[in-house]
Parts: structure tokens; sequence; C-alpha cells
């Protein structure tokens, strides 16, 4: 396999130009700690029953926070149930977030002017609404650029091919970036293809694709941000494979002891992407203990204050959620809405 992309390597040290100042960097790593601190309380109130299924993110924070980073408010963003932080950093609120993993449906309304769809349960799916978005923006001109997240067992799903090929006849701007984390459940990559990588896999489809070390930071952003450029400006799509970890389980209903999951789990710790932008920081002049525990303070602000407003929420009426089925309610729903007040039915 051909060596990724690497501008910052694990010791925190440049191997060539930074694509970003010492301040941005400052304001990314920040953001990377509200995600673990938002993915670490999420996990939590799974086990305390506080919200259904999650699915965790940890060691993903620079390919969701870095590929995020170059785009504009007017574009999109598609992604998955794994890519909370992703959604979060394009302006999709946490309290939403939050809200869909407890089953309410108030979680998956963007805010007006929020270009971020609802996470993808459907594996794969949601690449072809990107496109559609993508195609939709270039019939208008607008020069917004549409950004579809997804790992790498997606990549086996016929949506994903579907998209790709649509992507490179109509030489739509649109941006794939494949999480490859090496697991798609239980399934270990090398069972999931026979390609080398991932990133070739564009080539079939006229469709440029690219290999980064996605613990990076630095490279995801500089390898999107060039993604990003070329949509924008009539080059069409590119295909992008971050090579990173999931630490934790597929999702809270899943153990990764069973398959082999947690060998790798040590080896990846070392790799951890926030310790290698703090260390990078560090060596700058722009870290230190107190103002870490500053960032993590309002890290943890931020996140309990997002629980507190969903978890205040007055749960929905039944009348709340018939209403909200179609403009015009069947005769059906009428009579469902009925029975659910309480009401004898109609004869």
């Amino acid at each position: 396999m051909p060596e990724p992309r690497t501008i910052l390597n694990e010791n925190g040290e440049l191997l060539a130009d930074s694509p970003l100042d010492l301040e941005t960097i400052q304001n990314l790593y920040e953001s990377m700690v509200i995600a673990r601190t938002y993915d670490h309380k999420a996990s939590a109130m799974q086990r305390q029953g506080r919200l259904a299924t999650y699915a965790q993110f940890e060691g993903q924070e620079a390919c969701q926070i870095g590929s995020v980073a170059p785009l504009e408010p007017r574009d999109w963003v598609a992604a998955t149930y794994r890519d909370a932080a992703a959604m979060w950093a394009h302006g999709y609120p946490w309290v939403n977030l939050v809200l869909g993993r407890t089953g309410d449906e108030r979680g998956g309304q963007a805010p007006e002017g929020v270009n971020v769809l609802p996470p993808s349960i459907t594996v794969g799916g949601h690449m072809i609404h990107a496109v559609g978005l993508a195609w939709a923006e270039q019939l208008k001109g607008t020069g917004a650029v549409a950004l579809t997240l997804f790992g790498d067992g997606a990549t086996s799903e016929g949506d994903f091919h579907e998209a790709m090929n649509f992507a490179g006849v109509y030489t739509l701007p649109v941006v794939f970036f494949c999480q490859n984390n090496g697991w798609a459940i239980s399934m270990p990559r090398d069972r999931q293809t026979a390609a080398e990588t991932i990133a070739s896999k564009g080539a079939g489809y006229g469709v440029p694709g690219v290999l980064v070390d996605g613990n990076d930071l630095l490279a995801v952003f500089a390898a999107t941000a060039e993604a990003v450029d070329r949509a924008r400006n009539g080059g069409g799509a590119t295909l992008i494979e971050a090579l990173t970890y999931r630490m934790g389980p597929h999702t809270t209903t899943d153990d990764p002891g069973r398959y082999g999951h947690t060998a790798a789990v040590g080896m990846w710790a070392e790799r951890d992407p926030l310790e290698r932008v703090r260390r990078y920081l560090e060596r700058n002049g722009r870290w230190d203990a107190d103002w870490e525990a500053g960032i993590e303070d309002h890290a943890h602000e931020i996140v309990e204050a997002a629980v507190a407003e969903a978890e205040a929420l007055p749960p929905l009426s039944s009348d709340e959620i018939f209403e909200a089925m179609f403009a015009e309610p069947t005769t059906q729903l009428r009579e469902q809405q009925r029975l659910a007040r309480g009401e004898r039915a109609h004869d």
C-alpha cells in the first residue's frame, strides 16, 4: 500500500509546510476537544438509559473536524450516524444530535441556513443525496460544494458506485470522504475489497483518489481543501481515503472483543489525533496545562448545556406526531389520531 499523505507526524513535528496558522490550529484543536467530550458524554448517557444505541467516533476527530474546516456556510454536509463532530462543526447543534439519539424527531430538523442533512442510518444511501445536492448547486450556478462522509464498509454498497459514477459523468462539485477505520462492524477491511486502496476506486469513475493519514488534522485539512477548491472551480469530484481507527465498538450494542478489533487499540492510541496536535502546539508555545483545562471546562459546559436543553423539552403529544405526518392527513391517520386521544372510532 502506498504511504498516506502526512504533514504532522505522531511526535507533533511538521514533515511539510503547515496549511494553517497556529491560531487556526488552536481553534480546531478546541473543536476536537469539544467533539471528544460530547462522544464521552453520549456514551455514558447510553449506558444510563438516557440515549438509544450510540455510535462512538473517538479517534476520528481529525477526520471529521479537519474535513469540514475548509467548507463555507453555503456548502453541504451529508454524513452518517458516526459523524456528529463533522455535523456540529458545520452548524448542526449538539442539542439536535442528542435529541436524535433519544428518538425525538425534532433532532432531525437543522436550523434555518444550516446546510447539513440529518445523520444517515442507511449505510451509503446519503452519498446519493450528496450527489443530488451537488448537481442542484451546479445547475443553479451557486458555486457551493457537497461533502459526504462514510466508512470503508459503505464502499461495498451499490449506492457508493452509483454516486461515484454519476459524479464523474457530470463533473459534479462533490467530495467523497471515506473514514477507513479498518472495520465495517466485524468485517475487516481486507475482506471488504481486494483493491490496494479505497482511494484507487475513484479511477474507475474518472474521479481522482487521495490517500491521507486520517489522524493528521493538517493532512486531512489540506487534502479536503484542495478537493473543495477543485470542485468549486469546475474540476469535479474527488475521493479521499483517510486512514484512521475507531477506538470504541461499532456501536454500544457491539462487542468488538469477539472479532479482534481491540487488539490494535493500544497501537492506535499512540496515534491519537488530539495528542498529535497538542504536541505540535506545545512545541510552538501555544499549549499549556492551564489553557487545556480552560478549553476542557468550556467543552463540558457546551455539552452539558445541550444535554440539559434536550432533556428539558416536553415530549411531543400524540396530536403533534400525527399532524407532522402529512400536510393533509389521510382518513386512516385521522382515525388513528382519534383512537390515540381515547375517542371512539367512527363506525
